[in-house]
């Protein structure tokens, strides 16, 4: 299951002390099933790109939170957040309906693994991202350390239709004009987009189009190697166990916090 889906718990009936309460600042709705808000960021909230947090609601007096990935950068002043709709999820079919102005609840202890020191030293970064598994990736291109640690970034963005593409094509777009990165990053960045279930100018799973070398031919780039490439990948559980067998098949290991490897997942968002 992807990000947006998973991880949905209920607390307890007071507000536990670990959440503070944010405003909603802005709400965007890319799709019927896709939406990102931005809320307040409370001066004390401090995250590495990447990492992920719990959002959620008061609902009938308890809080209701799971995990988001922050998809702004960590020097922004706010927070954004992307999501699927879920028309029974406890959650989602509650928050697709907030407006600007009503107040959510933040974890304050952001987490994940989904940071660059969990890599080891490469040229090149590949950011490999399935449906709603663009937000972390959002956070990770704006930030100008990305850039300063690898020669090349690949980032990758896979989902059944063309139009659910939109949101992380936008990002891409805007990085022109970002203030940190802005003069960097259009140079180092290479952006691929598919989709498997419309015709689009790329089309197919992006575990496929690896295996099949079919991506490195359309970037014009050499297939992945062990001793520049690192990757982080994030989205559907289907797509992190093939793409994670895939990419140990060819030496590479998976790193952490403790000890960084070659690739990286967010195992937050597995449902086990």
């Amino acid at each position: 299951m992807e990000a947006a889906r998973l991880m949905e718990v209920v607390e307890g009936p007071v507000l536990p002390k670990s959440v503070t309460e944010e405003s909603v600042l802005a709400v965007h709705h890319w799709t019927d099933e896709l939406f990102t808000l931005r809320v307040t960021r409370p001066a004390s909230f401090r995250f590495r790109s990447g990492e992920f947090a719990m959002l959620g609601l008061m609902v009938e007096g308890r809080p209701l939170l799971r995990a988001y990935s922050m998809a702004s950068p960590s020097w922004d002043d706010g927070l954004d957040f992307f999501s699927i709709k879920v028309p029974d999820g406890p959650l989602t079919s509650r928050l697709q309906h907030v407006a600007v102005g009503d107040r959510l609840l933040l974890g304050r202890k952001p987490t994940g693994t989904l940071v660059l020191d969990a890599l080891t030293p490469g040229r090149r970064l590949f950011l490999l991202g399935t449906g709603t598994g663009m937000a972390p990736f959002a956070s990770l291109i704006r930030d100008p350390e990305t850039y300063e640690r690898y020669d090349e970034v690949v980032l990758t963005h896979t989902c059944r239709n063309v139009a659910d593409l939109g949101y992380g094509a936008s990002m891409v777009d805007a990085l022109g004009d970002d203030p940190l990165v802005g003069e960097i990053a259009p140079s180092k960045l290479t952006y691929y987009a598919s989709a498997t279930r419309e015709d689009f100018i790329h089309r197919g799973r992006i575990t496929d189009l690896i295996d099949s070398g079919r991506i490195f031919e359309d970037v014009g780039v050499e297939p992945l190697a062990l001793e520049s490439d690192r990757v982080m990948l994030c989205g559907s559980q289907d797509m992190l166990d093939d793409l994670s067998t895939l990419l140990e098949g060819h030496g590479f290991t998976e790193g952490n916090h403790s000890e960084p490897g070659h690739y990286v997942i967010e195992k937050a968002f597995v449902e086990k």
